[in-house]
């Protein structure tokens, strides 16, 4: 029995399941176990008025295709589209608005996301409008204008505030407004907006879906499957779809996302209350804190916490010493590998956010927010503490010194 057939025998398999198999022993050339990996840039056709499965791999790939069933059946989505980056998957919804038409947007989204939607509304692409979202009032002003496209991204990136999705989905549905979740910072492992009524899904592959930082890619993934056959045609046609090799990598990492994250998930916790109790720290953002504002809505529409958080830290600690004496931690853009690292928002992953729009977003000097890996808790805690050490030290010394 192949492995379709008894995998089709499961009425509902679960997701670790779905992530496992995707692929497997489909080979019905060869019988391999492991799904081929196809580099071909163009198909043969049998006859010139008979198009073939696959004739371009710009417009399909059996080893994009792969990845592409795999990540629609974790999301619960009809028809999903891998592109090359994560930004192109973050812009692809954006080909369905017109100009004039009016896109709201999270006032404290990931820095690329800010520099994208900016630079678009500027060349008149579309209205553009920043909105806390977890502001009840600013959205029902938001909406009332019957925004085309509302884009959601929660837990937000770098501050982790957690936007009732429901609530979103069901303002945005009485305005007519197509909604699209960035869920890269959860996978489908701990969140699935379409299941809570998003319209579309966007991930960043490269972080961890892949999780091991050696790939970059991007997702969009569509409840229906007309909206997802527009979008694909977009991706097509602007020619953003994903390579077969990074396909084949991100597929061979989805394999142990959800092992991966359940114990980079169960550190970053440990990490978040320890700190939380450090006099040395001005807070923790982390919703899987009690005392975190996002923690109740979290719980009702997550299945985890994740393994991401920030700290802001108080200002005896002068926080570019402290990365600079970690050792454990590794100083550098991204999110979501195998390994643990580290960034100042503010100069690194959201530069490209004037001052104002930093401080609008909340995003300070004195924030640092990280990426949880999986080495062991113990190392990560003594790093972060001699770090801590060094770096209140080298406060105290400067200011001495000034004084």
């Amino acid at each position: 029995m192949s492995n379709v057939t008894s995998i089709q025998s499961v009425a509902t398999p679960k997701p670790q399941t779905i992530a496992t198999t995707a692929g497997v022993a489909q080979d019905e050339t060869h019988h391999s176990v492991a799904p081929a990996l196809h580099l071909s840039a163009t198909y043969g056709w049998k006859d010139p008025c008979q198009k073939p499965g696959f004739d371009y791999s710009r417009s399909g790939n059996p080893t994009r295709q792969h990845l592409e069933q795999a990540l629609a059946d974790l999301e619960g989505a009809a028809r999903g589209v891998v592109t090359a980056t994560g930004m192109a998957a973050v812009d692809l919804p954006f080909n369905l608005v017109n100009p004039g038409e009016l896109v709201l947007a999270p006032h404290d989204c990931y820095g690329g996301t800010y520099r994208l939607l900016s630079a678009r509304a500027k060349r008149g692409h579309f209205r553009l409008q920043f909105v806390d979202q977890t502001n009840e009032q600013a959205l029902l002003e938001a909406f009332a204008q019957k925004p085309k496209l509302v884009l959601i991204e929660t837990p937000s990136n770098p501050l982790l505030r957690v936007s009732d999705i429901a609530r979103i989905v069901a303002l945005a549905r009485s305005a007519g407004t197509i909604t699209v979740a960035d869920n890269t910072f959860l996978s489908p492992a701990l969140q699935n907006p379409l299941h809570l009524g998003c319209d579309i899904v966007v991930h960043s592959t490269t972080k961890y879906i892949n999780g091991h930082s050696d790939v970059v890619g991007g997702a969009v993934l569509s409840r229906d499957a007309a909206l997802g056959e527009e979008l694909a045609w977009w991706a097509n046609c602007t020619g953003v779809t994903g390579a077969p090799f990074d396909s084949y990598l991100t597929l061979r990492g989805l394999r142990t996302l959800f092992v991966r994250l359940q114990q980079q998930e169960n550190t970053a916790h440990s990490i978040a209350a320890t700190l939380a109790d450090d006099s040395r720290v001005s807070q923790v953002f982390y919703p899987g804190l009690k005392n975190d504002p996002g923690h109740e809505i979290a719980s009702k529409q997550q299945k985890g916490f994740g393994a991401m958080l920030s700290v802001e830290f108080a200002e005896q600690v002068d926080t570019l010493a402290l990365l600079r004496s970690l050792n454990v931690f590794t100083i550098a853009e991204s999110l979501g590998g195998f390994e643990s690292l580290v960034c100042t928002p503010a100069t690194m992953t959201h530069a490209s956010m004037d001052e104002a729009a930093q401080k609008a977003a909340g995003i300070s000097k004195r924030l640092v927010r990280f990426s949880v890996g999986l080495e062991h808790e113990a190392d990560l805690l003594a790093d972060l503490n001699q770090s801590l050490n060094q770096a209140t030290a080298f406060h105290h010394n400067a200011t001495a010194a000034s004084g």
